[in-house]
């Protein structure tokens, strides 16, 4: 089967077809999004002396450009930079005293470049149907995580003294988790599909 871009995504299974609804379901979506990536910033396990720790962020980024689609998951990843930007304390090692654009300006700013693309790049392929199998699901995962790597990497090298630590720093500890991390939302993803056709027939 070929798809198209007007493939709908899973959000839109929840909205109506157009009116005031559909916009009152958009912004609650949007609300619980935000909700979501902070409740998974904030699940992480330190990995010192890097100043990027193991969380369910990327699962949440990932999954959620999938769920959305481009346009609302776009919306979703800038209101949550914009709640972290304004001083609230929803980044993964965020505090009441680190907070804000100095926060985000520091080592993990890179990965928060990322995360705005991934969410596209997943919205795009879930818009592409790529979201309904789990081959196609995990091809999606494997570019949005590097999408989130290769910004993140980036900017993380100008704060040490050189690849070797920036790479022991920002990459290769987090590896393993994160190949089960996409495998997961790999069977996720299509999975919620197949019991919406259920549902449906």
């Amino acid at each position: 089967m070929a798809h198209t871009l007007t493939d709908k995504v899973l959000a839109e299974n929840l909205l109506a077809d157009h009116g005031t609804a559909r916009r009152v379901k958009q912004a609650l979506l949007v609300v619980a999004g935000i909700a979501l990536l902070t409740v998974a910033a904030k699940i992480r396990v330190p990995m010192w002396p890097s100043p990027v720790p193991i969380t369910l962020g990327t699962f949440a980024v990932l999954t959620l450009g999938a769920a959305y689609g481009p346009r609302l998951g776009l919306v979703t990843i800038l209101g949550y930079m914009l709640v972290g930007a304004l001083g609230f304390d929803v980044f993964a090692s965020s505090t009441a005293e680190v907070n804000g654009l100095s926060y985000m300006m520091g080592g993990t700013g890179g990965y928060l470049v990322g995360y705005v693309l991934a969410t596209l790049a997943l919205g795009f392929a879930a818009r592409r149907g790529l979201d309904r199998s789990v081959l196609g699901m995990a091809a999606a995962l494997l570019v949005g995580n590097a999408l989130i790597y290769v910004p993140g990497v980036l900017w993380l090298n100008q704060f040490t003294t050189g690849w070797a630590q920036t790479l022991n720093w920002g990459l290769t500890p987090y590896l393993i988790g994160d190949a089960l991390k996409l495998a997961l939302a790999a069977l996720l993803i299509p999975a919620v599909w197949k019991l919406i056709g259920k549902l449906r027939a």
